[in-house]
């Protein structure tokens, strides 16, 4: 474990602080600042075609807000949650309170990320990536804050979680099918 992420000290880690905590781990990313954005319909917009993943994160929790995901897909999945649940052997799923979001990784909606983990050095929150979007060789997320992106390979991820203690689930995420028009 990193020495700046000692285990049962809740630590909040601020935007500045990620980029050096990357650096002080030799994982090399990308970065393109932009202006804020709230969907991945904007992210795709603003951004220019980097490499790797586009991605989505979904906080979620089971039924009795005894158990809370990380949920990273591709930005144009639409995720079954009921299906999802079922794969987790979990129940149901829904998506997590803003109040949630702020307690377990320290975020604000819109600004969702996988980086996000490093503010639950509790391990509260278990971290599934979809087969998908790890068959790429990087992965696109926000630096804690909804106003850059950054492009990480799958071996920088790995070792992120790695240093928070954060054990990588990796499963087939089931596709919601979209209604007809």
């Amino acid at each position: 474990m990193h020495p700046a992420l000692p285990h049962g000290i809740l630590l909040k880690v601020l935007t500045m602080d990620i980029y050096d905590l990357l650096t002080s781990q030799n994982i090399t990313f990308q970065r393109v600042d932009h202006p804020p954005v709230y969907t991945c319909e904007e992210a795709n917009r603003v951004t220019p075609d980097l490499p790797g993943a586009r991605t989505k994160n979904l906080f979620v929790k089971d039924r009795k807000g005894k158990q809370h995901f990380l949920i990273v897909v591709a930005d144009h999945k639409a995720t079954d949650l009921n299906q999802l649940g079922e794969v987790l052997n979990i129940g149901k799923l829904q998506l997590a309170s803003s109040e949630r979001l702020q307690k377990y990784l320290g975020l604000e909606p819109g600004a969702v990320t996988l980086l996000g983990i490093v503010n639950d050095p509790e391990r509260h929150v278990t971290v599934v990536i979809d087969e998908d979007v790890w068959q790429q060789d990087a992965i696109q997320c926000h630096p804690l804050v909804n106003t850059s992106t950054l492009v990480i390979g799958k071996a920088g991820v790995e070792q992120f979680l790695q240093s928070t203690g954060h054990t990588l689930h990796i499963t087939k995420i089931p596709e919601r099918e979209l209604a007809a028009s």
